[in-house]
């Protein structure tokens, strides 16, 4: 063995066997075992029970190797029972194996699936295709999602290339084109939804099948991707270094980050072509894998797709279960979440996440000379705009001002909505500052800690079980929402002293298990689901005067509120032990940072629903005009927040006059492009 191969195997050792409890045996991790054992052992069961229903127990082998073709149990259990069963296993692991590589590549614990933008891509394609080009679909619908699943891919790498595809990079740069394409996807729903009806159950994942076609398909692309990354075990290992460190070892670091991604996006895109969109699996596989003794990637590379094939098969069979064998009225997709989030979140305290930490990489970024003007800048641009969404509309006769008598009917419409828009943007931006800033990670907003999930539960559970649910019912059911997921996220995370790698984690499987009910509802067709998703996508068609004024107060108050944190704030990203030695209390500072957020979240949410994407790109744009410390930044990141949803909210409202598009979505889309823009110039 020659040094540097000694360097190269002393290297991957210490990576590898640095991100766990010294509890669990190093070569064998116990924890997956185990919580592999008893999820498999759970879907056995009702496999059973299934195929009992279905044909009795002498005819199994018959329907296996030879169907009597004059009896249709043994024709469904052979065409349709058993490659169900074989595609569940198939793509559960595959979607486990990929999310385990994109932790590993990206270096960070909320790295999944859905973060490449893979998904989305898929889904936009699809939806594109169904209103555009319909004789698209006669090449078959694998071959469309495919090609917008790797169109996707397509704009990350070219958002990212340039930074030699940084874990930072490649992360900020997967998210904003998931949103992005999310939101385009969101606003075809929303203005066209008679025509995309059949799309929603494909969204939320099906795995219903006629024949072995598809299990035939999957069997040789994911095999080829998966035989790559096993040729890769060890320089994937060492991109768990920092840049620095790997390149130090001569690890070309673009060559296999580039394969590893590229590799790992295969398996997604050919389980979305094939099933659809299969959420959560990739996640809470890998970091199941992980939290339950998988020391070595090596063994995260083995577990992960065992753990993801048994949380797809257990949860396949129970939809049958629930439904029977043949039926589909539950999304396998979004039985995934049901399944997978209260079993992370039951395992999160009491199983050691290690010491990993997410990654924010060096974004050498120039600070601004000048903060004052930026933020002035900033400031005369907001209340230009302020001016235009309050005065300037379409009327009957074209784009006028309103003036004179015209303009107090018009303010007392406008002023609350566009009121509300602003508050809302500078509460969610100001939120989304704080959690990056707390948590250290570039991915983290104000959802992911499951608050606007929480709320959105609120609402969903009134507008369901109550005949008469009017605005206060609302109001109040979604702020209980939103308060008991910050108390079951704040529970999670109490004896790790708040670490923002539990917080983060337990608010990622809150927000699946409440987008999963979401999911359910939305693909059964129940027309309130409309009204919630109309909700869900940032309208600010329900505001009215009382709620503008509750809403701008508790953003004055909060406000008032913000500048004693900042210090906190500027220390914050330095480092638990930092921190610490500079005697902050750090418990008692991630709490107070924590109830701040929760409060923030939770007062725009429940009057324009949860803008997914303020939170996260206000910060960005703050940070890449040069504003690095913590005050100037949130006061940039506020005014961004503002002027993006108060210009949100008046392109919805007269771009197609008299209907409206919802303020989050054209917020994500005006977005969308300024922070690609930004990513790639810097």
């Amino acid at each position: 063995m020659t040094e540097q191969d000694a360097l190269l195997s002393d290297s991957a050792s210490r990576i590898s066997g640095s991100a766990s409890s010294p509890r669990i045996s190093d070569r064998y991790p116990i924890g997956a075992i185990l919580l592999c054992a008893v999820v498999v052992g759970a879907a056995a069961v009702a496999t059973l029970s299934n195929i009992t229903v279905q044909l009795p127990p002498a005819l199994w082998l018959d329907a296996l190797a030879s169907p009597d073709i004059d009896d249709m149990r043994q024709v469904l259990v052979h065409y349709a029972f058993l490659p169900r069963l074989a595609v569940s296993l198939l793509c559960g692991a595959a979607l486990g194996l990929a999310g385990t590589v994109l932790q590993q590549v990206l270096r960070n614990p909320l790295a999944a699936p859905e973060t490449v933008g893979v998904s989305a891509g898929a889904y936009l394609a699809l939806a594109l295709a169904t209103l555009l080009a319909p004789s698209l679909l006669a090449f078959g619908r694998e071959w469309v999602a495919l090609a917008g699943a790797f169109t996707a891919l397509a704009a990350v790498f070219a958002l990212s290339w340039h930074k030699g595809l940084s874990p930072l990079s490649v992360v900020l740069a997967g998210l904003v084109v998931s949103l992005y394409a999310g939101a385009i996807g969101a606003a075809l729903v929303v203005l066209r939804h008679e025509w995309l009806a059949s799309l929603f159950i494909w969204g939320a994942g099906s795995l219903g099948q006629q024949d072995w076609s598809t299990t035939l398909w999957l069997l040789p692309r994911l095999g080829a991707a998966a035989l790559l990354i096993g040729l890769m075990v060890r320089p994937l290992t060492l991109l768990g270094l920092d840049d620095e460190g790997a390149r130090s070892l001569g690890v070309p670091l673009g060559v296999y980050r580039f394969a590893g991604l590229a590799a790992a996006v295969s398996l997604i895109a050919f389980v979305v072509a094939a099933v659809g969109v299969i959420g959560f699996v990739g996640l809470a596989a890998a970091t199941l894998a992980r939290i339950g003794g998988g020391r070595r990637l090596g063994q995260q590379l083995v577990m992960a797709p065992l753990i993801g094939g048994a949380m797809l098969w257990a949860a396949d069979q129970g939809v049958q279960v629930a439904t029977g064998p043949q039926g589909d009225l539950l999304p396998t997709g979004a039985m995934t979440a049901l399944l997978g989030a209260p079993l992370l979140l039951w395992l999160l305290p009491r199983l050691s996440l290690g010491t990993e930490t997410p990654a924010l990489g060096s974004q050498h970024l120039p600070r601004a000379r000048h903060s004052g003007l930026v933020l002035a800048a900033f400031g005369g641009l907001l209340l230009v705009l302020l001016g235009l969404a309050l005065l300037y509309a379409p009327g009957p006769h074209g784009w006028t001002f309103a003036a004179g008598d015209q303009l107090q009917p018009l303010l007392s419409w406008r002023l609350p909505r566009v009121s509300a828009a602003l508050a809302a943007g500078a509460m969610l931006a100001l939120a989304g500052l704080m959690m990056q800033r707390l948590t250290g990670n570039p991915m983290a907003s104000p959802e992911v800690l499951g608050i606007s999930a929480g709320a959105a539960l609120g609402m969903m559970v009134a507008l369901f079980s109550l005949s008469d649910a009017g605005r206060p019912v609302q109001t109040a059911a979604a702020t209980i929402g939103a308060f008991a997921a910050l108390l079951v996220t704040l529970a999670i995370s109490r004896r790790a002293a708040y670490a923002p790698e539990r917080l983060l984690l337990a608010g990622v499987a809150l927000t699946a298990l409440f987008d999963a009910l979401i999911l359910v509802l939305t693909a059964a067709g129940d027309p309130r689901a409309m009204l919630l998703l109309n909700w869900l996508t940032g309208s600010t068609y329900g505001v009215d005067a009382g709620s503008a004024i509750f809403t701008s107060s508790i953003a004055f108050c909060l406000f008032l509120a913000a500048p004693f944190f900042m210090r906190w704030l500027d220390m914050l990203p330095l480092g638990s032990a930092a921190v610490q030695s500079l005697g902050v209390n750090l418990r008692a500072t991630r709490l107070l940072v924590l109830l701040v957020v929760a409060a923030l979240t939770a007062a725009s949410t429940l009057v324009v629903g949860p803008l997914t994407f303020i939170g996260l790109m206000a910060p960005h744009l703050a940070r890449h005009l040069g504003l690095s410390r913590a005050l100037p930044q949130a006061i940039g990141a506020v005014l961004a927040g503002a002027l993006i949803m108060v210009c949100a909210d008046w392109i919805g409202r007269t771009a197609i006059f008299p209907r409206q598009i919802p303020a989050g979505i054209v917020a994500t889309l005006i977005g969308g492009p300024v922070l690609m823009w930004l990513l790639r110039r810097r």
